[in-house]
């Protein structure tokens, strides 16, 4: 994970243009974080094109007076929008329908604030979730809330995660079939990751999955889990040196999305602990992969391993998308993921069977994919270690060719994923560490720089059927906000220099840019006002 900037000014811009035209067919609100159970962030809105989109104009902007980083997105439902802030998790709802957008009402839980002293990086909040009338987020401490979405009032809160052991609870939750799936962060401090559904009407638990040990623990159930690559049973624990899986980290914080049809679940984990991986020989299952659960009971069906043995903090916790998309001639129901390490990843959605895997960013700790086994080909020149030393150039850093917070958006028009990269390498010097509940365990000293070219990010756009980079927008540093993309054929994204910009969805040309004042970690979104304008 890495450290969010400060960005706590939101803005709403408004298209000087005609009347609209017949109503789209998308219905304008945006009610979870993905937008969809797809996490496309993809908009059927048409009325701002590459035409017009250089008039927008500034609208409404309201300062929430937090200093952190505001890495989720706002949410519209009923003509009104709802803003989580970071600690101390401030919830505000503003009328839409009223001119300068008032405020209708505010939460303030009660979130204790030793909670910002664990936070990993920067007590930041990603977002909430909208459902049956509900808004549902997470405080840092380690509670859920779901809170009325008309009055502001309270109707549960519940534990899920312990600080004494280092669990923050930084995450956007994830609702479906009526559970609200949660995770919590703490890589870095060691933690038994984990991942809970709550009961969305009571707030109880209904089911627990641990990231690593025994099959009973991480409810890989004998005739239902059937990975594409990896045979045999307990997995999650012999890959594991006698009882280091208990403080290993693998904590569920980022993205998630649902295939109805399949019934599946997917999200990625984090980290191995700690970063010296000397201290914890084998594949390390199932950290920095991705699984597919049953949400109804947690059920894992399938998993793949992105970086086995992790060395780099390569966390899988990024977004996967679920898109349709033609490989080799053949229509696929695939998964899309852009991982920390480098690699974009095509997979079958309903095996776990790895279809297309290319570098999107510089990469040198790998040569490739063997898509025969779905293992990397390390570069053993960069596996690290403390008997090791000071291992150099090292691409991408632990910030990842992608962070996991910047979310991609598909456009199923253009065929296209948007993905916000970094281009920086590392030195990486490991070093042996103790573990003492509830401090970090890292174990590691990763100076970084710029990558090949000198720039340090790129906003790119990426075609998952043959793994091919179709065009990019240099920038001067990373680039760590999330993306919208919309029917218009106009994508948006932010950068760290203050910069919000509109980019043509098919050739990449910059058609609009706005100075917002600070650098934007956050997610945008697009969403229909009251009088019908996008």
């Amino acid at each position: 994970m890495r450290p969010a900037l400060v960005t706590f000014l939101l803005l709403v811009a408004a298209l000087l243009v005609g009347e609209a035209a017949a109503p789209p067919r998308d219905d304008g609100q945006w009610t979870m974080p993905g937008k969809d159970f797809a996490a496309t962030r993809y908009s059927g809105l048409t009325e701002i094109t590459p035409a017009n989109v250089a008039r927008l104009r500034p609208q409404w902007s309201f300062s929430t007076g937090v200093l952190g980083g505001h890495e989720g997105q706002p949410l519209v439902v009923n003509n009104t929008m709802y803003v989580v802030t970071p600690f101390p998790n401030v919830l505000y709802a503003f009328d839409l329908t009223r001119e300068g957008y008032p405020l209708k009402w505010k939460y303030r839980p009660d979130v204790n604030p030793t909670s910002v002293g664990i936070a990993c990086c920067d007590a930041i909040n990603r977002g909430a979730f909208y459902a049956d009338g509900r808004i549902v987020y997470n405080l840092l401490d380690g509670h859920t809330v779901a809170v009325d979405a008309a009055t502001g009032r309270e109707l549960w809160k519940t534990q899920i995660a312990d600080l004494g052991q280092g669990e923050t609870t930084p995450m956007a939750p994830f609702v479906v079939k009526g559970k609200v799936i949660v995770g919590p962060s703490g890589g870095e401090f060691g933690i038994h990751g984990w991942v809970k559904a709550l009961d969305l009407g009571t707030g109880r638990l209904a089911w627990t999955a641990y990231s690593e040990g025994p099959d009973a623990d991480v409810l890989a159930r004998p005739g239902t889990f059937k990975p594409f690559y990896d045979h045999g049973t307990d997995l999650a624990l012999t890959s594991w040196p006698a009882d280091a899986w208990q403080r290993a980290g693998v904590p569920m914080w980022g993205w998630l999305s649902y295939d109805p049809e399949l019934d599946l679940l997917y999200y990625g984990t984090g980290n191995a602990a700690p970063y010296n991986p000397e201290q914890r020989p084998g594949d390390n299952k199932w950290a920095s992969s991705v699984l597919a659960r049953r949400p109804e009971d947690g059920s894992l069906v399938w998993a793949y391993q992105f970086t086995p043995h992790e060395n780099w903090d390569f966390d899988a916790n990024a977004e996967m998308i679920l898109a349709d998309v033609t490989v080799q001639g053949r229509r696929r129901r695939v998964l899309v993921h852009f991982d920390k390490n480098g690699f974009a990843y095509t997979i079958d959605r309903a095996t776990g069977e790895v279809l297309v895997a290319a570098p999107f960013t510089p990469v040198t700790w790998a040569q490739r994919i063997d898509l025969a086994t779905g293992r990397p080909v390390v570069d053993t020149a960069k596996v690290t270690g403390a008997s090791r030393g000071n291992i150099k150039d090292i691409c991408p850093s632990l910030e990842g060719g992608k962070s996991p917070v910047s979310a991609a958006s598909y456009s199923p028009r253009t065929g296209l994923f948007y993905v916000s990269t970094n281009n920086l390498c590392m030195d990486y010097q490991a070093t042996q560490v103790t573990r003492i509940a509830g401090t970090p365990y890292i174990g590691a000293s990763t100076p970084y720089h710029a990558g090949p070219g000198g720039h340090m990010g790129a906003f790119i756009a990426w075609d998952a059927s043959v793994g091919r980079r179709v065009w990019e927008i240099r920038e001067p540093y990373p680039v760590w906000s999330g993306s919208v993309v919309t029917a218009g054929d106009v994508v948006f994204y932010g950068t760290l220099d203050g910069w919000f910009k509109a980019a043509d969805a098919r050739s990449g040309r910059v058609l609009w840019k706005f100075k917002v004042g600070s650098g934007v970690v956050g997610c945008p979104i697009t969403y229909t006002g009251p009088d019908g304008r996008q």
